[in-house]
């Protein structure tokens, strides 16, 4: 059993969120047929590049609402899994060393694969090992640091939680990809889009002088309650707090559920002058 996931990550310095990471997790034996029914619709609506968050306007909005359509229905069956992870601007964390600081994208997608699925409670096979293979959308790092970041993430399944569940990671299938060429990677970079667009308010901005929103961002907005209709109705969750962690009910819910939200939150951090404790 090889269980892949798509990593992508988005605004660094959001107004109101930031660090935004967002992944997609598919079971290698349904990936062919996923990614086929994407790609088919894509060529039906005439939609032949990439399609992404930043493409979104009122001409293709409806064609955006039929491809999460159909994304959304393979996480209502339980062939996909989406996750996001994010952290609110204004908790500045606090304690971290210059290396840290540095190194701050490597050591919050370590986070974000390691935790955000609740991979050591998947249901795989418990008698045989799982792999991983773990694509990520063009690294931001210079070559030697690039290589250093793949060997953190390998460095994964020595952590004695994944041993006891089995989870294996090939360094080979610690990846950088292209996402023009991945469709599913594609549509979690809308969604991924469609949160951070909505937790930093950029709906409600009016371009300089204007007196109202501009279309691309009434249809953007669309887009987001669209997309959430989709995650309440897929959760079960009538009320989705988009800005806050997805509560849980048992430690399986890491796993079970088809989509959720991590809000990052450092074990100390200040706002504004104050310290305060996660």
């Amino acid at each position: 059993m090889e269980y892949i996931i798509y990593c992508d990550e988005s605004v660094s310095d959001g107004q109101y969120y930031t660090d935004f990471f967002g992944g997609v997790l598919v079971r290698n034996i349904d990936y062919d047929m996923i990614k086929s029914a994407i790609d088919s619709l894509k060529a039906e609506l005439n939609l032949n590049g990439e399609i992404k968050w930043v493409k979104v306007t009122g001409n293709y909005l409806d064609k955006y609402k039929q491809i999460m359509d159909l994304f959304f229905s393979f996480l209502k069956e339980n062939s996909l899994k989406v996750r996001i992870m994010f952290r609110e601007t204004a908790q500045t964390p606090t304690g971290l060393s210059p290396e840290q600081v540095h190194n701050r994208y490597s050591l919050l997608y370590y986070q974000f694969v390691k935790h955000a699925f609740g991979l050591t409670y998947h249901d795989g096979p418990k008698e045989m090992p799982v792999y991983l293979r773990l694509y990520f959308d063009e690294i931001p790092y210079p070559l030697d640091q690039r290589d250093a970041f793949k060997s953190h993430i390998y460095s994964l399944q020595q952590n004695s939680r994944f041993r006891k569940a089995r989870i294996k990671i090939r360094m080979d299938d610690v990846v950088e990809i292209n996402s023009g060429k991945h469709s599913i990677l594609q549509c979690m970079d809308i969604v991924l889009g469609s949160i951070s667009f909505m937790l930093n308010k950029k709906n409600e901005e009016i371009p300089a002088g204007a007196t109202e929103r501009g279309h691309r961002t009434i249809a953007k907005e669309k887009l987001f309650f669209h997309i959430l209709e989709h995650i309440k109705d897929c959760d079960n969750i009538e009320l989705f707090d988009i800005s806050s962690t997805t509560p849980i009910s048992v430690p399986k819910d890491f796993w079970t559920m088809p989509y959720r939200h991590w809000k990052f939150t450092t074990p100390e951090y200040r706002t504004g002058h104050k310290k305060s404790p996660a």
